[in-house]
């Protein structure tokens, strides 16, 4: 048992340590419970990218292995499995949950939340069961979340060039964050900020009111497209793009077809009559096994497109939480929620 009373008093370095021997000692037993017990510690979907980096290391597609549906960059990430240990990816997926916690500091100290309120905020995420079991199962989920994190960051220090790289890798590593396009966009205004300073994601409201008062923007139609897509909002659009679609096209280069149905066109009709507890279950179970053209499977996505653009546009102006009650109406309205 955690003692709570104590861990108040821990600095933020000393929370990273313990953390840190807290999720090896968890990724040591999950390999005494897997060769003990009957029901196994390590995430059935960490067996899926073992294999499939084994195959990748012997030379071989890695959609050789069933139900392998992610980006072959996983797959290469997770090759010393067959080389060193097969509890590296473990590791790496827990560093990386390490990773999110010590960028959660940065921006709310950045944020200027006081210091104790941003170490019980650590605390929540890095001794939350949720969050430490993912990473020691061996679920990926920790590293998309991590490079979300550095993507703000990024845009706080005002590193355009280098937040675009990582979102049109991440976007290609998982495709889901292609939600976070929209608001990130918006932010990328430089009369969203004072001049003389760099962003900082905070205080947007009366700089966006400012912005939105301001007839001239309006004038002309000339105008108003230069009021949207500024030199920032392009570069990041440009280099973003290019980003993802030089890795998304150097996979087809290399898998071909099972690539591009297997890691992007498999989620857009995906459905799944088991272990789903998405609001469209009961629809999708009594209809499995029948057929449904394409366009109906892509119309269960309107109203999460819908809920999307409401999110965006009410809450875009505080860019962190914009993406955090997005991503919670992404699982929610979900077609497949397991």
């Amino acid at each position: 048992m955690i003692n709570l009373s104590a861990m108040r008093s821990l600095d933020f370095t000393s929370l990273l340590l313990f953390s840190a021997i807290f999720r090896v000692i968890l990724i040591i037993y999950g390999e005494w419970q897997d060769a003990h017990m009957e029901v196994n510690y390590t995430d059935v979907d960490y067996l899926v990218f073992s294999d499939a980096a084994s195959l990748m290391a012997s030379g071989d597609s890695p959609y050789k292995r069933t139900t392998y549906r992610y980006s072959p960059l996983l797959a290469f990430l997770l090759i010393p499995n067959s080389l060193i240990h097969r509890s590296w990816g473990k590791f790496i997926f827990s560093a990386s949950d390490l990773l999110v916690g010590y960028f959660i500091h940065f921006i709310l100290q950045q944020r200027k939340v006081p210091r104790k309120l941003c170490n019980y905020c650590v605390m929540t995420w890095l001794f939350n069961p949720f969050t430490f079991t993912i990473g020691t199962r061996g679920n990926c989920e920790p590293v998309v979340c991590a490079m979300i994190l550095w993507i703000i960051i990024c845009l706080m220090k005002g590193n355009l060039l280098q937040s675009a790289f990582w979102y049109g890798l991440i976007v290609h590593f998982r495709i889901y964050p292609i939600i976070y396009a929209i608001p990130i966009v918006l932010v990328l205004d430089p009369n969203f900020f004072p001049s003389d300073r760099k962003p900082i994601l905070k205080n947007w409201t009366a700089a966006q009111a400012e912005r939105l008062n301001d007839g001239n923007c309006l004038c002309s139609l000339h105008n108003l497209l230069k009021c949207i897509f500024t030199r920032k909002r392009l570069m990041f659009g440009l280099v973003s793009a290019a980003v993802f679609f030089l890795f998304t096209g150097l996979s087809y280069y290399l898998y071909g077809w099972e690539f591009l149905h297997e890691a992007l066109l498999y989620h857009l009709t995906r459905t799944d009559p088991r272990h789903n507890f998405s609001i469209y279950f009961y629809h999708i179970y009594l209809h499995y096994g029948y057929d449904i053209s394409v366009v109906e499977k892509l119309i269960s996505f309107l109203p999460q497109f819908m809920v999307q653009l409401v999110l965006i546009f009410c809450f875009a102006k505080d860019l962190p939480f914009c993406l955090f009650a997005q991503t919670v109406a992404f699982v929610a309205f979900n077609k497949v929620c397991t």
